[in-house]
């Protein structure tokens, strides 16, 4: 299952870990590669550290005839021809290939380029793999593609999903048997919610939503919820012990028991809503 949201900031990677830790014995993918903090939480102890990379273009300048046929075909304007040179971007490079097959003279090759870290580790019983996207690295989807290539086929598994509804989105919720949609009862948890849901129903995936900080705002997001026939799978109340156990980096279920009960509960009822 993927916990998700359409708006940043409403709870979910504290619904993902909270989950996690009340069930046990599953896996964790933080798929936030541009700010992931499953691990604040849970703290795990990194076993593998590798790098990330994606193929871009080399030029054979002494092949290389200057056709622009490479720079025509890239949509990402990842190749420029200069009348002595040609320049490659490898940041605006989306690795498709394409240049390769086009170039008359073959003059193209390909190489590794670095674009972030995947680490993965464990906590207790929970195997814990993110992606950490380098600084000023503009495309996160190769790594969130590599975070799942590590999804495991002999447990339950619960992807952390970026926020909002970009190409991030997409690829981590693809493939889910549910979504676990994290809301806040505001004009913008509605806002973004209804946007989010809109992505779902086309992509078929089943959801429901987790109402955080409830009794805070106002019961749109409910009234939104009922008239789209939407299970709201728990309320997690406007608390300032779960703030501040948020705060200094606590798993809120870790030290009020009746929340872990709620939370192995929650998972109950998304297994048994799951896409079969």
């Amino acid at each position: 299952m993927t916990v998700a949201s359409g708006k940043g900031g409403t709870g979910k990677t504290s619904v993902a870990v909270n989950m996690a830790l009340s069930v046990g014995n599953v896996q964790l993918l933080d798929c936030d590669v541009e700010e992931p903090n499953a691990y604040i939480f849970l703290k795990p102890k990194i076993s593998k550290t590798q790098e990330v990379t994606v193929s871009v273009p080399v030029i054979n300048e002494q092949v290389c005839n200057r056709c622009g046929k490479c720079a025509k075909f890239c949509q990402y304007n990842a190749l420029f021809v200069a009348p002595d040179e040609v320049m490659v971007f490898p940041d605006l490079c989306h690795s498709c290939g394409g240049c390769t097959l086009v170039c008359p003279a073959e003059a193209i090759s390909e190489e590794p380029h670095r674009i972030g870290t995947l680490k993965q580790g464990s906590a207790g019983t929970i195997e814990v793999v993110y992606g950490e996207l380098d600084v000023q690295k503009p495309m996160a989807v190769p790594i969130i593609t590599e975070v799942k290539r590590h999804i495991s086929k002999d447990k339950d598994v619960i992807l952390d999903s970026p926020p909002g509804t970009s190409c991030p989105v997409i690829q981590t919720v693809k493939g889910s048997d549910f979504c676990v949609l994290v809301t806040e009862p505001t004009p913008f948890g509605l806002h973004d919610l209804k946007i989010i849901v809109q992505v779902l129903e086309t992509m078929s995936i089943p959801f429901g939503v987790v109402v955080n900080r409830a009794g805070a705002g106002d019961r749109n997001v409910y009234e939104f919820c009922r008239e789209k026939n939407i299970p709201v799978l728990l309320e997690i109340p406007y608390d300032k012990r779960i703030a501040e156990k948020y705060s200094r980096g606590i798993a809120f279920s870790l030290e009020m028991p009746e929340w872990k009960t709620k939370f192995q509960e929650l998972f109950k009822t998304v297994k048994g809503l799951a896409k079969k």
